[in-house]
């Protein structure tokens, strides 16, 4: 599905984050940046141990927060790391709310056009995805009506049943 907020156009896609062609993609990470499993560990093998090695070099940072590297050997130009968790590796809706919040500022910031979002907390953090659907399209659609640089975000799923849940909520969202 896609839509249009003011000037930029809102898509969720199912693939792999890492292929994606949008000038920065968004790492869901720990506070401490360490890139194991999950997308963490997708971006690391794609797009080399640089990544890590600047993500870490700028860390620890506060759950909720987040930094921008380099994209390695990635498509992507930049990777935002988002700490979506904390070395307990629980997340909750105030967190995903921030963590997604900043990751479209500093793409602001960093005058990046297009970004690609997984589903942050959803993976090791074991946010419900559903609730982790609905919490980023809120942040994201409220930041957007604004956005001055921003053209494309995408939210990328990996399997079907992630891309039908971010699916069905953007629609419910957009359907009354």
């Amino acid at each position: 599905m896609k839509i249009n907020i003011g000037q930029v156009t809102l898509e969720i896609i199912q693939g792999d984050i890492t292929e994606q062609s949008t000038e920065a993609i968004v790492n869901a990470a720990n506070n401490y940046l360490w890139m194991g499993a999950g997308v963490a560990g997708a971006i690391k093998r794609k797009g080399g141990q640089i990544i890590e090695d600047e993500a870490v070099a700028k860390g620890p940072i506060e759950v909720g927060d987040v930094v921008i590297t380099t994209g390695g050997k990635l498509t992507a130009k930049y990777v935002i790391h988002a700490a979506g968790m904390g070395q307990d590796l629980q997340t909750d809706e105030k967190i995903i709310r921030k963590v997604t919040h900043r990751c479209l500022e500093l793409a602001e910031q960093n005058r990046i056009t297009t970004l690609s979002f997984p589903a942050i907390g959803t993976g090791v953090g074991g946010f419900e995805i559903h609730h982790c659907a609905k919490i980023m399209f809120e942040e994201t659609v409220d930041y957007l009506v604004s956005a001055k640089i921003l053209k494309k975000v995408q939210f990328v799923l990996f399997n079907k049943e992630g891309f039908k849940a971010f699916d069905d909520q953007l629609r419910s969202m957009f359907s009354q």
